[in-house]
């Protein structure tokens, strides 16, 4: 078997599991192998049924003498088991696994991990793991360090553990050393073999550790040579259009707004100004937090492209965001003649004559356009674009290799050492200060025990003060994802805070909507 093989290829595994499988992107053998278990249960200590204590998280093995379901008041059954070896006997515990009794009849050898507590006015195993116990087999659930995973629906972490030692067991000789023995010594990192034996069947919590350190800087080794291979393949681009740079004009159009730029703004337009005058196009990353300014250095670039008579493409992932740029670029611009378009999935909202500027949304993408002379391609919330969106509007307003400048936004605030690494393909400029006069924003972090107490804050506030209150979640609709599950969404979160903050008028918004 090959890493690179279908999981189906393991046992138990048909369509239906390959299909949960995909929810936690296990898709090969590699990705199962690379499913990094979020904590471990220390069931390392074995002990005879005797001498087993309450309180204690251990290990025992013996025979199942009995076992029963009883039902309780509510209707719901437990499961009650006896399980006894030469030093005494024990009751067990599980609830609503009525299953057992067909699976551990009296007679069955079992080993069981779990926590010895009160039941009633005995002790006993509480919803312990539990595996059968034969001859030379090696026990996979319990009398050792045990991996938990992040799981789906009908997906168990006991389920994954075994697939996991299946796959392990089959490509471990395929499991090749990638890096030289210099690095691995200096950074103190494990072999990739031993990383991944020590991850899924670690013989200590440090060995564990030590494994996903390894499996962590895997992660962001080959990020980053992604990232060396993308801008490389960038740079055999040509641009569409070189620029010149008419300094008195532009020092007259920076001279007319309505407000100073910062330092970090003027930096950042002077790292622009050298790209769009290279014959390799551009390829930056603006970032700075909402009301930093990006979108007025992003418009000196589009004015820039503007003298050269060129045309600048500007793409929001919303239609509200899209009809803000359109506003804001028509005010900036407006005493030059800059004729700008908004393109939404609606409609096409243009001035007459040849557009120099074209603001819109995906409909950039889908709408049959007059893109003759595309300079410049600015992008706002980048990640709020699939990767394969972003190519097909730089190659449907460029050529095979001839491609417009690219200059993309974000408000998320990414250290500048993340960023250099989750974009390294891209050139970085920071907009780290707000123009003067901008209101201090204060940031606090409510724990869940004061949210009432915050939500009583918020309403009193509302109506002494008369001010209006905007909740940002994530996500529009709640995620099918097992991941994203604790993932606030607006639609859910819309309902809940109509009945905390009642009788206030709660509103949704949210860029699936119609424009009205």
């Amino acid at each position: 078997m090959d890493l690179k093989n279908s999981v189906s290829g393991l046992s138990l595994v048909g369509p239906i599991y390959q299909r949960r499988l995909e929810k936690l992107e296990i898709k090969s053998v590699e990705d199962i192998l690379l499913h990094v278990p979020h904590r471990y249960l220390d069931f390392s200590l074995t002990s005879p049924i005797g001498r087993a204590q309450l309180g204690e998280t251990l290990t025992i093995k013996g025979e199942i003498t009995s076992i029963k379901n009883q039902y309780t008041k509510s209707g719901k059954k437990i499961q009650l088991a006896e399980v006894s070896d030469e030093t005494g006997k024990l009751l067990v515990v599980w609830f609503n696994q009525p299953f057992l009794i067909r699976v551990l009849y009296p007679g069955t050898k079992v080993s069981l991990a779990g926590k010895v507590d009160w039941f009633g006015r005995k002790r006993a195993l509480i919803s312990p793991e539990f595996e059968k116990i034969s001859e030379g087999r090696e026990t996979l659930h319990t009398g050792k360090i045990i991996p938990v995973y992040p799981e789906t629906s009908g997906i168990s972490s006991k389920w994954i553990r075994s697939r996991v030692k299946e796959a392990y067991q089959k490509v471990v000789q395929n499991l090749s050393e990638f890096l030289p023995n210099d690095i691995l010594k200096n950074l103190a990192l494990p072999g990739f073999k031993d990383a991944i034996g020590s991850v899924h069947f670690p013989k200590n919590l440090l060995d564990a550790e030590e494994g996903r350190k390894r499996l962590a800087f895997n992660e962001l080794l080959f990020l980053q040579l992604k990232n060396v291979w993308r801008k490389k393949d960038w740079e055999k681009n040509q641009a569409t259009h070189k620029l010149k740079i008419q300094e008195e004009a532009l020092d007259k159009f920076i001279s007319s707004l309505p407000f100073e730029l910062t330092a970090s703004q003027k930096r950042s337009v002077g790292e622009i100004l050298k790209d769009l005058e290279k014959d390799i196009p551009m390829n930056r990353l603006l970032e700075g937090d909402v009301g930093s300014g990006k979108t007025v250095v992003a418009t000196t670039a589009a004015f820039v492209s503007f003298l050269n008579g060129c045309q600048t493409v500007f793409m929001a992932p919303t239609q509200i965001l899209a009809q803000q740029h359109y506003e804001t670029l028509g005010k900036l611009l407006d005493k030059y003649k800059v004729r700008i378009s908004l393109v939404t999935s609606e409609s096409v909202k243009s001035d007459l004559g040849k557009t120099d500027i074209f603001v819109g949304t995906h409909a950039l993408i889908h709408k049959k356009l007059d893109f003759d002379k595309v300079a410049l391609v600015v992008i706002d919330e980048q990640h709020r674009f699939g990767v394969e969106q972003r190519a097909h509007l730089v190659k449907k307003v460029g050529r095979k290799k001839i491609v417009p400048h690219v200059l993309t936004m974000t408000a998320t605030p990414i250290p500048r050492s993340v960023a250099l690494t989750f974009y390294g393909d891209l050139d970085l400029s920071t907009l780290d200060e707000l123009p003067k006069g901008r209101q201090k924003i204060t940031t606090w972090i409510v724990p869940p025990l004061k949210r009432q107490a915050a939500y009583n804050w918020i309403k009193e506030t509302v109506v002494k003060e008369k001010v209006q209150v905007f909740v940002v979640c994530p996500l529009i609709e709640e995620s099918e994802k097992e991941t994203m599950a604790q993932v606030k969404a607006a639609t859910q979160e819309f309902k809940t805070l109509k009945k905390v903050f009642g009788p206030l008028a709660v509103g949704l918004l949210h860029g699936r909507m119609k424009a009205k």
